[in-house]
């Protein structure tokens, strides 16, 4: 038990969470504003308050204004004003601007674009949250302490010739009495400044303390997997005390499921599974196990809450071998079997995908475009249909486990997400029996339900740092869920 505790908190150590995914911070978006196609790149900061960077790639001509403007969830109407991007020299259509997250937690970034199809906007939900806590250069921890000794000094000095000298006449020394009560007033000036600095010490300690705490870190989880008569049952809990003890706002469903669960086997990440459980009780999903072979899995689970944060749940659980289990949903898949290395791979359907790569394959810390097309058994494009009401789902995993980011056509961020931060802006939110809020598809929630063209699938990307990495991408043909395996080094 404590080897596999010690396994979980090494892989999320090496990680850098951030609200959704694992280890993959930048949010990329692809979609529409108004009649304006963009695609929208933020780079969040680490430490918050915090600056990060606004990409927005606007296509086709006529663009005259593009601004960015942060919302909070809970406080759409007094959201600051928008900035206005900037061109960037040498890239047209590109346009880029910096924006302040003054709290951690669930925001939008509304994009405005202006020109002569009139103005179109869009909502591109992220969740920043501080991760690390930047040191002071130590050269500049010298230079700061050596000036406050200076002004300390100083200051002592000057209320020292105050008492001293300060209503003397002009040419008259002060006497031994004026000497000793300005020895007094410099000693407790000295000690009263002494006291304001030890206050100030503790008032910053306290400041550090509070935000160390509220660095953003994985819920503790725990999974396992039972064997039952109805076959095996994967039930995975939250344990967190913080969850337990003071919840977050309610999970609403994303594409119709409450969490979207991923289990890969380690260590030749041979077998990937994309499952959908239901709340057992409060704290607990529950779904039972398809024909998976037994062996170590990681577990991903992606959910959603009302204020549009987007949260990833991981683990590792031991699956052992047994039959399948019950309860399966209709939109669960599975697939096992090698990666692709040569950048094409076959279909349980006997078509094929192909990875189109540009000349300039993906390096990390750049935007990229990842566009795989698809045919069917004859040769000809295949013709998709919606899963879940996407063309297309990826998932990309480092090997070490220290990255995982669920991708759609439309990017990282989530539809439910999107739609809720509509919703609020449009002010039409409501609620079923249950309390629950209700979701209605609007602004550009079906912008990436249609291939760019027949069998072609892409989703708009940035590796977050070099490695081997493996890419799942799943479609459905014919009613049947597809999926195909590629590995791939990032350098």
């Amino acid at each position: 038990m404590m080897r596999r505790i010690l396994a979980i908190a090494a892989v999320l150590a090496a990680s850098v969470p951030l609200a959704a995914h694992v280890g993959s911070p930048t949010v990329a978006f692809q979609g529409r504003a108004g009649s304006y196609p963009v695609r929208v790149v933020i780079r969040p900061p680490e430490v918050i308050p915090g600056q990060a960077e606004v990409s927005v790639r606007v296509t086709g001509g006529g663009v005259r204004r593009v601004t960015v403007q942060p919302v909070f969830w809970a406080y759409p109407n007094g959201a600051p004003p928008a900035d206005e991007a900037k061109p960037v020299a040498g890239e047209e259509g590109l346009y880029a601007s910096p924006i302040w997250f003054m709290t951690q937690g669930s925001y939008s970034v509304r994009v405005g674009v202006e020109g002569a199809a009139g103005r179109g906007v869009v909502m591109v939900p992220i969740g920043p949250v501080a991760t690390r806590i930047k040191d002071m250069p130590a050269g500049m921890g010298w230079v700061l302490t050596g000036l406050g000794l200076f002004l300390l000094v100083g200051a002592v000095s000057i209320v020292g010739s105050a008492v001293r000298e300060g209503q003397l006449p002009p040419g008259e020394q002060p006497d031994a009495r004026r000497r000793t009560k300005a020895r007094v007033a410099a000693a407790v000036s000295a000690g009263l400044m002494v006291l304001v600095l030890t206050a100030g010490k503790k008032w910053w300690d306290g400041e550090d303390a509070a935000y160390r705490a509220g660095l953003h870190r994985p819920m503790a989880m725990e999974g396992r997997v039972d064997a039952t008569t109805e076959g095996r049952v994967l039930r995975f809990t939250i344990v967190d005390t913080l969850w337990r003890r003071n919840p977050p706002t309610p999970i609403v469903p994303d594409h119709g499921k409450l969490m979207h669960m991923f289990l890969v086997r380690e260590p030749a990440l041979d077998v990937f599974a994309h499952l959908h459980p239901v709340k057992a009780d409060s704290f607990t999903f529950r779904t039972g196990l398809p024909a998976l072979p037994p062996g170590r899995y990681r577990v991903y689970g992606d959910v959603v809450h009302e204020s549009g944060f987007t949260r990833t749940l991981v683990d590792t659980v031991q699956v052992p071998a047994g039959h399948a289990g019950g309860g399966l949903d209709p939109d669960d898949s599975w697939h096992a079997g090698a990666a692709s290395v040569s950048g094409e791979a076959a279909l349980a359907d006997g078509g094929r995908m192909r990875w189109e790569m540009s000349g300039d394959r993906p390096h990390a810390g750049r935007e990229t475009t990842l566009r795989f097309r698809v045919t069917a058994p004859d040769g000809r494009p295949a013709v998709l249909e919606p899963y879940m009401g996407m063309m297309a789902h990826a998932v990309v995993t480092r090997a070490d486990g220290t990255v995982f980011v669920h991708l759609h056509p439309m990017g990282t961020v989530s539809l439910a997400s999107q739609q809720l931060f509509d919703q609020r802006a449009r002010g039409d939110t409501a609620r079923d029996a249950s309390g629950r809020l209700v979701l209605r598809a609007g602004g550009n929630a079906h912008a990436a339900h249609a291939a760019e063209e027949p069998g072609v699938v892409s989703f708009p990307y940035e590796f977050p740092k070099a490695g081997r990495y493996r890419v799942w991408v799943q479609v459905r043909r014919a009613g049947r869920v597809q999926t195909a395996a590629f590995d791939l080094d990032v350098p």
